[in-house]
């Protein structure tokens, strides 16, 4: 709120609207949404730079009335954008075309982004440390570790950079439609692998879908995500549910 004052935003209140790895924050009265995360986090300047080149894609936008750049302090690094007030639910074709709009903008940034299985190698390195997932049940940790070396085989049709995790909770509903948010997890690979995050119903409205990779890249994100929510680290709330309710909707895909 003193960071935002002192820009000249009106904050005399704050709304939290997540607490995880990062906290959102709704400033009033000046209706300005802040992203607050510690200044070891070293996206908050890549996510500004690719805001600021997605202008007309269906990205949500900076906040105009500063300066668009990170602001550090306290240990923390903020940054703020436009806050947009919920709309209705996105169907599935339009959460598609959405996306669809989001690739096209992005097909084209020259951006530096790791490739989506150094994200896997991310993952096979927890479960290779027991240390670091230590209440993870053998049996699980298998299971997990058959399917994320099967990324090695994946193979499939043409890569560009990627959202790298557009499930809904990275997607607002706003009065414009559909607006996505939090490009930390940007990668690149093949379109498949975001449709992937999506609901199901969401691939049979995006055109050119490679189904066969699309199943591959299902049964990979979950067991990338499942793994991510046994660490020891995880702040995600409610993680260790989630984890057992989706290594079940994996195993009915293996």
């Amino acid at each position: 709120m003193s960071t935002a004052a002192a820009l000249g935003l009106a904050a005399q209140d704050a709304i939290v609207l997540s607490n995880s790895n990062k906290v959102i924050l709704r400033l009033l009265p000046g209706d300005v949404l802040a992203r607050v995360a510690p200044v070891a986090d070293q996206s908050a300047q890549f996510e500004v730079d690719l805001a600021s080149r997605l202008v007309g894609s269906p990205a949500a936008a900076l906040e105009p009335r500063v300066e668009p750049r990170p602001y550090e302090r306290d240990g923390f690094v903020i940054t703020f954008w436009t806050y947009y007030e919920p709309g209705p639910p996105a169907s599935p074709a339009d959460f598609a075309q959405a996306l669809h709009r989001l690739h096209a903008g992005m097909r084209d940034l020259d951006v530096p982004a790791p490739h989506f299985t150094d994200r896997v190698e991310e993952a096979r390195r927890l479960l290779a440390d027991r240390t670091l997932t230590p209440d993870l049940p053998d049996d699980e940790r298998d299971l997990l570790s058959r399917v994320l070396d099967g990324a090695e085989r994946l193979t499939g049709g043409p890569e560009q950079l990627l959202h790298g995790e557009p499930h809904p909770g990275n997607v607002l509903t706003t009065s414009d439609g559909p607006l996505f948010i939090d490009f930390e997890t940007c990668c690149r690979g093949p379109v498949e692998f975001d449709l992937a995050h999506a609901p199901d119903e969401v691939a049979d409205h995006y055109p050119g879908v490679d189904q066969g990779l699309l199943h591959q890249c299902r049964t990979l994100m979950l067991a990338m995500i499942t793994t991510w929510r046994w660490d020891r680290d995880d702040q995600l709330p409610d993680g260790r549910r989630l984890a057992a309710e989706w290594l079940g909707r994996l195993r009915t895909l293996v």
